[in-house]
């Protein structure tokens, strides 16, 4: 079962009763207010696919006190599949991590045949949404009553990075940004267990941990459990990187590596593995890592193989990587790196 991410709604007949563009005075549907909070304290997203006027509808939206719950709305007179895709691209999520709520069978019918993995629901159900098991993460971590806020201040460095005139790499300097590493506290665990089971697009295995094993990990001293985080001018990114690394006498094996999809275009995916390439070359040991293709994770292989990696064995689908050169990887110029201890 696939944890929901984000829940997408259509607006007339299923936010509100009424059709805005024809009745005007619209009324909120009754505890939809309560569910939309709810869901959001659990670190679900919102958004919005209506056929609609989007200056009418958001301007409705807001005299409604809750135009801020909804990110990236899609309003506009194309098909719902389009809007609730796009809505996907723009959180940069999986659309199998999403849910429809219309009231419409033929808007339902529609998204559900473009995209079989979206979980389809009536609006007259929406009252059972909370209820629902793919609504429930096993752990609601710091970051994920913060979460509709960490995407938005997202969403203003989007738009200023949109604005800015210079290079890519002087708008990241622009940012500040503070790029913590640290061995992982148990106060950390629940944040990693949910790392490694939303993040699919940055993880080089795949694998997922438990909130148990995670813990065993940390307490070992065969393992290295790290914790990263993020910060700048706009805020925290809140902790958006784990690695385990299995730590032999001659030789570290990298058995997790992975980073939050919402840091993808910072510039910070290799800063991690630099840390780790650096900390076996002061031990005197050799750094290999595993590497487990999966159907988004391709990234992080061309991450394994720019930063020196080469393969060297292969057991099944799990590929062997190690990393085979001198020079010592320097971190990212427009970053400040901070290593505790």
């Amino acid at each position: 079962m696939t944890t929901v991410k984000c829940v997408v709604w259509d607006l007339d007949n299923t936010i509100w009763d009424g059709v805005l563009l024809e009745d005007g005075d619209v009324k909120l549907r009754p505890g939809v207010v309560d569910v939309l909070r709810t869901l959001d304290e659990r670190g679900i997203l919102h958004s919005v696919a209506s056929r609609n006027d989007h200056d009418a509808a958001m301007a409705k939206l807001a005299e409604f006190g809750i135009a801020e719950l909804f990110l990236y709305p899609q309003i506009n007179w194309g098909n719902k599949s389009d809007s609730v895709k796009a809505v996907a691209e723009a959180i940069n999520i999986g659309i199998d991590t999403l849910a429809f709520v219309d009231d419409q069978p033929f808007e339902r019918d529609e998204v559900r045949f473009a995209h079989p993995q979206v979980l389809c629901i009536d609006a007259l159900d929406a009252g059972r949404i909370p209820d629902l098991p793919e609504m429930h993460p096993r752990f609601v971590t710091a970051d994920s009553r913060e979460r509709r806020h960490l995407y938005r201040a997202d969403a203003e460095r989007n738009k200023a990075e949109n604005a800015h005139q210079g290079t890519a790499e002087e708008f990241l300097a622009s940012l500040k940004m503070r790029f913590t590493i640290a061995p992982a506290k148990e106060d950390d665990l629940q944040r990693a267990e949910e790392l490694t089971v939303r993040t699919n697009q940055l993880n080089a295995t795949g694998y997922t941990y438990s909130y148990e094993e995670l813990d065993a990990f940390r307490l070992s001293a065969e393992h290295e459990l790290l914790v990263a985080g993020l910060e700048d001018t706009y805020g925290t990114y809140g902790k958006i990187g784990l690695t385990l690394v299995q730590r032999g006498e001659d030789v570290w094996t990298v058995k997790l590596l992975l980073m939050s999809c919402r840091v993808m275009s910072r510039g910070v995916g290799s800063v991690l593995l630099a840390h780790l390439i650096r900390e076996a070359a002061a031990a005197g040991v050799r750094l290999r890592a595993e590497f487990v293709p999966t159907n988004r994770n391709r990234t992080m292989y061309v991450t394994y193989k720019f930063a020196g990696f080469r393969e060297v064995a292969k057991d099944g689908e799990v590929s062997v990587l190690e990393y085979g050169h001198d020079r010592m990887p320097e971190f990212p110029p427009y970053m400040e790196v901070l290593v505790e201890s």
